[in-house]
């Protein structure tokens, strides 16, 4: 992989919870704004975790692996 290919932002979480209720199923998006080109995304890896979740269900022992990767419009970069 060459450094074209690689994101230029990239940001990664993991949560942990013993228990989880959710009293609605949330709405969740990742957008991305400005400079932004097609390549970028986001995506989660989830254990004892469904998608979507059921409102007013307990949830044990879970984790969200999330990770979001972004590239800048190349059109819109200026060498240094």
């Amino acid at each position: 992989m060459t450094s074209e290919d690689e994101p230029d932002v990239t940001f990664t979480s993991t949560v942990h919870a013993d228990e989880i209720t959710f009293s609605e199923v949330p709405d969740t998006s990742v957008d991305f704004p400005g400079d932004a080109d097609e390549r970028s995304t986001s995506g989660s890896d989830r254990t004892n975790l469904p998608n979507p979740v059921r409102p007013h269900v307990t949830y044990h022992d879970i984790q969200v692996d999330h990770r979001i990767e972004a590239y800048l419009d190349q059109a819109d970069r200026t060498d240094p």
